[in-house]
């Protein structure tokens, strides 16, 4: 088999929740008396708790050595050590934020907050945890074509701020790779310092080794950049090479997480190193359990310093679903959902009446021998509720509740049954997430499952057989919507379309360490926006080794502006219910990497103008939180309202009246190229954009237009989407446009 694949891993999304304190509220949002913090080192007397302070720089901020800061941050302190002889100071932070972690008693904390200097405070909270084939599925082909031009991403260092990496695995492999670039600083820790071409960097912020003891950060570190493994499959399922997006690019772990959890006073620890270390792009496959403001949000005030840097910051969207919220929604993060890809680990059910039902299981059986079994079905459909001996010699039918072990399906096993299929739940819909419940499961789609019920209640003597067909490739409609991956909009800028991007995130295949694989090999399948983001984070390392002196936000715009708006019918992308995916659940597009390296145009964004947006978003306060640049004042910047940013997509109010918002262009193609204006839009939405022809004379040329939209006849709907392109001879540059009811002018 020739196919190539690739490696990617399903870590659940790791959650964080994080509660802003003043200095006026740090005390009267802790139960002085009881509540113990997950974080909280206790001693006889106190409790002590770690927070995350925000302080100005030392006062040598210019020629201030990480000594000197270190010495700064602890003349905060009551004292080097705890009463119960631990060190206060837990990490600091220079890069990130001028701050540090430490472990403090509510009274203390109230007295280092009077200390000139004090910004803020936040208490440390834990987050918990949220492919051979996706290089080809995104027109990634090795030793041809764009991939191989680009070098496989040679040259750039990925960050991953994750649990840890298994050092040894052959995805981490040098072979081929170039020693790193001589700006990197970074060094290898514990049983990552395994170390060479491709895995540059281990460090570990959490735990007592880099190693990876829950799997996660080894299939995330595989999927951004794993080298090519040839041979590989995960149960049988999925064979062919595996390797990751940017699969000559170099690897640094931060280990921030253990298997309890990932505290944020670690991620910032991590981030910090990385920023210092010389990163290009930090992946994290993390989201908290709540949307927060981004000056009360220490991981977007941490991103905003690398991008700041020039460093991309790729972060999952969460997995969440239509109903939650969404994740990593702060303009300067590259916001990734999920979708999933062209193949199906097929199991053909096929039933007593002629009917053939597609469905796919973890674990399959080869050589079946199709033999026939009856149905079972009992009135609660849960797996979890049968008499004993009437399942024997029969297929059990039942429902997703969400609440399925795997101990669960080995009772009915155990109790002589001859199969399980397990129905999705409504919301999945056409969305098969494969769970490792054991042998003799199938999943099927609501769709397929009605189809088996009526047929189990049609009076007639039910019976069916298993045909297991491994791994079939060329599926569609593809890619859709997975139904996990969070939707917009987001909550705090309602006016940035997010997310940002679809990439896969569905059944993805990648690299495992041994200490977890629970029979899976070397490879394992994991489901989640923690396995589209590190998609994405390739991508980035691959537009970067081309273009080495682009900006964050240019990268971010080649990557959007790109993408597809089609699946592989050449109609819509569709949802899990295989309705029309709207803006809000495929943000631009889904990923194409090959256009991505030659974008055309760019839209471009600096501090200066994000500072402009935050002023206006959030004020002069939350300025001076994130920013952190003395020189910029509200006051003295330009007010950027949300819908001015020049963000390469655009999301207007939806009224009658005309609305107006302008966009810059860079160009990064041909010196004397030409763009001429498309519009998609519905009838129910009226835009013009002047001009409406782009003439560029040289590269790095900058040129304006203005996008004016009003709608009118669309009583009810919440928002109307469409979109521009700007076509050229070689390049066409999409961007949505999503007018919306109800949204503000700012």
């Amino acid at each position: 088999m020739s196919s190539c694949t690739h490696l990617f891993l399903l870590l659940p999304l790791l959650l964080l929740t994080i509660t802003f304190l003043s200095p006026a509220t740090a005390l009267s949002s802790i139960n002085p008396g009881g509540g113990h913090h997950p974080n909280a080192t206790q001693s006889s007397t106190s409790s002590y708790q770690t927070y995350i302070l925000l302080v100005n720089p030392p006062p040598s901020i210019d020629t201030a050595s990480e000594n000197e800061h270190g010495l700064w941050h602890e003349s905060f302190l009551p004292s080097s050590l705890t009463g119960s002889g631990e060190p206060r100071l837990v990490h600091s932070y220079t890069e990130v934020f001028s701050g540090f972690a430490v472990r403090l008693t509510n009274s203390e904390l109230s007295l280092v907050s009077k200390k000139p200097g004090f910004v803020r405070a936040f208490p440390d909270r834990i987050f918990q945890p949220m492919t051979t084939h996706t290089p080809k599925f995104l027109g990634l082909n090795k030793d041809m074509g764009f991939w191989r031009g680009v070098g496989y991403g040679k040259g750039t260092i990925i960050g991953v701020l994750d649990a840890g990496i298994y050092a040894a695995h052959p995805s981490f492999d040098d072979t081929g790779i170039p020693p790193p670039p001589a700006k990197w600083k970074g060094s290898c820790q514990g049983s990552g310092a395994r170390c060479n071409n491709k895995l540059i960097g281990a460090k570990f912020f959490a735990g007592n080794d880099s190693g990876d003891d829950i799997g996660h950060g080894t299939h995330i570190a595989s999927t951004a950049a794993g080298n090519f493994v040839s041979g590989v499959s995960a149960r049988g399922l999925g064979m062919g090479t595996a390797a990751g997006i940017a699969a000559g690019a170099h690897v640094a772990m931060y280990k921030v997480c253990t298997i309890v959890g990932c505290a944020t006073s670690a991620l910032l620890a991590g981030l910090d190193a990385a920023i210092k270390d010389g990163v290009d792009v930090i992946s994290l496959s993390l989201a908290p359990f709540k949307s927060l403001r981004f000056d009360e949000d220490p991981i977007s005030i941490g991103a905003f310093s690398a991008v700041s840097k020039g460093i991309v910051v790729v972060g999952a969207a969460g997995n969440n679903g239509p109903k939650g919220f969404l994740a990593n929604d702060a303009p300067w993060i590259l916001t990734v959902g999920a979708g999933s890809v062209d193949r199906s680990f097929r199991v053909l059910m096929q039933l007593g009446n002629g009917y053939q039902i597609n469905g796919e299981a973890f674990t399959q059986v080869s050589n079946s021998s199709s033999k026939t079994f009856p149905l079972y079905m009992d009135e609660q459909h849960n797996c979890k509720s049968f008499s004993q001996g009437s399942v024997t010699g029969k297929i059990v039918i039942c429902h997703d509740t969400g609440s399925i072990t795997k101990s669960d399906i080995r009772g009915i096993i155990s109790a002589g049954a001859a199969g399980v299929v397990l129905i999705n739940n409504e919301d999945a819909g056409f969305t098969t997430l494969l769970q490792d419940y054991g042998s003799g499961l199938v999943q099927v789609t609501v769709a397929d499952g009605n189809i088996i019920k009526k047929y189990v209640l049609s009076g007639s003597k039910a019976a069916a057989s298993f045909v297991y067909k491994n791994t079939l490739l060329g599926i569609r409609p593809s890619p859709t919507v997975a139904s996990f991956s969070s939707r917009g909009p987001s909550k705090y800028c309602p006016g940035v379309l997010k997310p940002d991007i679809l990439a896969p995130g569905l059944n993805i295949i990648a690299a495992w360490p041994p200490v977890t694989n629970f029979g899976t090999g070397p490879f394992n399948i994991r489901s989640g926006t923690s396995m589209s983001t590190p998609h994405i984070s390739g991508v980035a390392a691959l537009v970067k080794s081309s273009h080495p002196d682009w900006s964050a936000a240019a990268i971010k715009s080649a990557t959007l502006t790109t993408s597809d708006a089609t699946d592989s019918n050449d109609g819509p992308i569709l949802d899990e219910q295989h309705q029309r995916a709207n803006a809000y659940a495929t943000g631009a597009g889904h990923v194409n990497p090959a256009r991505a390296i030659d974008p055309g145009l760019v839209y471009d964004l600096g501090v200066t103008e994000y500072a402009g947006y935050i002023c206006t978003l959030l004020g002069d306060h939350a300025l001076a939180t994130i920013v952190r640049n003395s020189s910029l004042t509200c006051k003295d910047l330009t007010k950027v309202p949300e819908a001015q940013l020049n963000y390469p997509t655009i999301t207007v109010p939806l009224k009658p009246t005309p609305f107006t918002v302008n966009r810059t262009v860079t160009n990064v193609g041909p010196a004397n190229s030409t763009y001429e204006l498309k519009l998609d839009v519905p009838e129910s939405l009226k835009v013009r954009v002047l001009p409406n022809t782009l003439v560029f004379s040289k590269a790095g040329e900058r040129k304006s237009f203005s996008v004016t939209v009003s709608g009118g006849g669309v009583e009810g709907q919440k928002f109307v989407e469409g979109s521009l392109r700007w076509v050229s001879a070689n390049h066409i540059v999409r961007s949505p446009i999503v007018a919306v009811a109800g949204l503000g002018s700012t």
